[in-house]
């Protein structure tokens, strides 16, 4: 459990510092009438700051390395 944890954390602190955030795109439904349905995407973004990132990355990289220890 700890090792995916620390995966997780290490991937989105790497995602933050390089992308600043993390997109994502959905459907949103604008018109449903009956059979007629109209949608389009929809673009939005997470924003995760730089501080944010870099702590994700150094609590996964520390859960990692001295997660193991006993």
């Amino acid at each position: 459990m700890k090792l995916i944890l620390a995966t997780a954390l290490i991937v989105v602190g790497v995602l933050g510092l390089a992308y600043g955030g993390i997109s994502y795109t959905h459907q949103k439904k604008d018109i449903d009438v009956g059979p007629i349905q109209v949608s389009h995407e929809q673009h939005d973004t997470l924003p995760i700051p730089p501080i944010v990132g870099g702590l994700c990355l150094a609590a996964g990289i520390a859960l990692l390395t001295l997660g193991g220890r006993k």
